[in-house]
C-alpha cells in the first residue's frame, strides 16, 4: 500500500509523508562542531555534508522547503552509519539517529509513490524478515549447504566468484548453523535456580537466531543460573530494526504492534535482548507511535521493560562466577549498545567478575566497525575503511575479542579471518556461560 502524503508538511517541502522529521529535533542543533571529530564517514572524506550537523542542517532544509528532496540530501542520509556516536557528544541533545530514519522514510515513500522501489529489497524488508516461517527455511538450507558439502564444492570450483566480494567474504565467515533456532529449541518456560528473582522474556530475534542461536540459549542459561525464570514467546517475530533503517516505518509499526501483544501476553517483569541493534529498536518503539496515542502508551510500557543481557544481570544481582577461566580478552562496544542505550559499564562488569579473566581495554573500543546493520554490504569501501580501523585497535596477546552484537560479529569475524589472526569473536554472554560451566567441571 503507497503511504498518502499528508498535509502537515511545510508549504513547498519535499517532506509530504507522515512521520518526517520533527522541528524540534533538528532546531536545537547549534553547529558546534563537537560531532565532527566522532562521526565515521566526516573524518573518511571530510565533507560538511557528510557530517552529522551537515546532515541536520539538509534535513531541516528540505523539511522546510528550502531544498528539494534529490540526492543532494538523499545520499548524505543513507550513507549514515546511524551509528549514533554523534549523539554521545552532543551538548545540545540532538536525536541525529531519529532525524536520519525519519528522513529516511519519507524517501522510502517517495520512491513508493513514483513507483521506483527496490524489488529485492522490498521482498527482504516485507517477504523474509517479518515472517518466522520464511526465515527458518532459509536456515536449513543453510545449515544444508553446510552440512551436506555444497559449501566444500562451491569454495573448490570457484562458483562463489560471481557473488558481489563482500558477499563472497561474508559466506567465508559465517558461523556454523546449529541444530536449530533457539525459539524452537528451548522450552516455552524455563525455571529459574534456586530463589527467583525475576521472570524475563526472551526475545530470540531474527539474525541472532539465524546465526548464533547458541547465544541465546548461553542467555537463557546464563539468566536461570542468576535466578531468573526465562519464557520464550513463541509467535515473537524480528524487531523491525532494518525496516526502520531502510525507511519502511509502516512494516517496523506492524511488526511493534505484534511483538507488544506478544510480549504482552507473556507477562513478564523483563524483556531480555542480546542483540544491541534490536534493543536500541525495541526500546525505541514509542517513536513509531508518536502519532497513535493508544498504542504509544503500549509502546511505552513495553519498551520500559526491554534490557539488554548485561543490563538486565546487573540489574538483578548476578552471582560472579566461581570457577577461574584464564583469558585475556578486549571488549568492542557495539554502537547501538554504548551510543543508542548508552550501556558501556555493565558488560565490562560481567567481564571483570570471572576469575582468571583479563580485560584489555581496546582503544577507541566505541568507534564502528563497519557492520552497522547492513551498511557492510551496501556500503562496502566505507565499512572495510573501518573494519580495518578496529582490527588495527585490537591489543596484542588477546585471545578474544567480546562485544554485543551479532552484527558486530560478524564483521570482526571477517577481520579475524582476513589478517589470519587466532582470536575468537565472543558475544559476552558466551564468556559467563563458559565460567558457569567450569563450575560444574571443577
Amino acid at each position: 500500500m503507497v503511504n498518502e502524503p499528508t498535509a502537515v508538511a511545510a508549504k513547498g517541502s519535499d517532506f509530504r509523508f507522515p512521520d518526517a522529521p520533527e522541528e524540534e529535533k533538528y532546531s536545537v542543533c547549534v553547529h558546534c562542531g563537537f560531532c565532527l571529530e566522532v562521526c565515521p564517514t566526516y573524518q573518511a572524506w571530510g565533507d560538511e555534508n557528510h557530517s552529522p550537523r551537515g546532515r541536520v542542517y539538509l534535513i531541516k532544509a528540505c523539511a522546510e522547503g528550502e531544498l528539494p528532496l534529490d540526492e543532494s540530501v538523499i545520499d548524505p542520509v543513507f550513507t549514515c552509519l546511524d551509528c549514533r556516536a554523534c549523539e554521545t557528544v552532543c551538548p545540545s541533545g540532538v536525536q541525529v539517529g531519529a532525524l536520519v530514519e525519519e528522513a529516511r522514510g519519507q524517501v522510502f515513500y517517495a520512491r513508493d509513490a513514483e513507483g521506483k522501489r527496490d524489488p529485492l529489497m522490498r521482498f527482504f524488508l516485507r517477504g523474509v524478515f517479518p515472517r518466522p516461517a520464511r526465515l527458518r527455511v532459509i536456515r536449513r538450507l543453510m545449515r544444508f549447504y553446510q552440512k551436506s558439502g555444497l559449501q566444500k564444492l562451491a569454495r573448490s570450483t570457484g562458483v562463489l566468484r560471481v557473488l558481489p566480494p563482500q558477499v563472497r567474504e561474508m559466506e567465508d565467515v559465517i558461523p556454523e548453523i546449529g541444530r536449530g533456532p533457539a525459539i524452537d529449541v528451548l522450552p516455552e518456560t524455563i525455571a529459574p535456580q534456586g530463589e527467583r528473582k525475576a521472570t524475563a522474556a526472551l526475545f530470540t530475534g531474527c539474525v541472532m537466531d539465524v546465526f548464533f542461536s547458541d547465544v541465546n540459549e548461553a542467555t537463557a542459561r546464563v539468566l536461570v543460573r542468576n535466578g531468573v525464570e526465562v519464557r520464550v514467546p513463541k509467535d515473537q517475530i524480528c524487531c523491525g530494526a532494518l525496516q526502520v533503517h531502510a525507511g519502511d516505518r509502516d512494516m517496523a509499526r506492524e511488526m511493534a504492534k505484534r511483538n507488544i501483544e506478544v510480549f504482552e501476553r507473556a507477562g513478564a517483569d523483563y524483556v531480555a535482548i542480546n542483540a544491541a541493534g534490536c534493543g536500541a529498536a525495541l526500546k525505541e518503539y514509542p517513536e513509531l507511535f508518536r502519532d497513535d496515542p493508544a498504542w504509544r502508551d503500549r509502546a511505552v510500557q513495553f519498551s520500559s521493560r526491554v534490557r539488554d543481557i548485561s543490563q538486565l544481570l546487573v540489574e538483578v544481582g548476578f552471582d560472579p562466577p566461581k570457577a577461574k577461566l584464564p583469558m585475556t580478552v578486549t571488549y568492542h562496544d557495539a554502537c547501538h549498545l554504548c551510543h543508542a542505550q548508552k550501556i558501556r559499564y555493565e558488560p565490562r562488569s560481567l567481564l571483570k567478575s570471572v576469575p582468571g579473566l583479563t580485560l584489555c581495554e581496546m582503544p577507541d573500543s566505541d568507534r564502528c566497525c563497519g557492520s552497522a546493520g547492513i551498511y557492510n554490504l551496501t556500503h562496502p569501501e566505507m565499512a572495510n575503511e573501518l573494519l580495518e580501523r578496529k582490527m588495527d585497535d585490537v591489543p596484542e596477546g588477546v585471545e578474544a575479542i567480546v562485544m554485543g552484537n551479532p552484527g558486530c560479529m560478524m564483521q570482526i569475524r571477517l577481520g579475524v579471518k582476513r589478517r589470519n589472526q587466532p582470536l575468537r569473536v565472543m558475544h559476552t554472554v558466551e564468556v559467563l556461560d563458559l565460567a558457569y560451566q567450569r563450575e560444574g567441571s571443577r
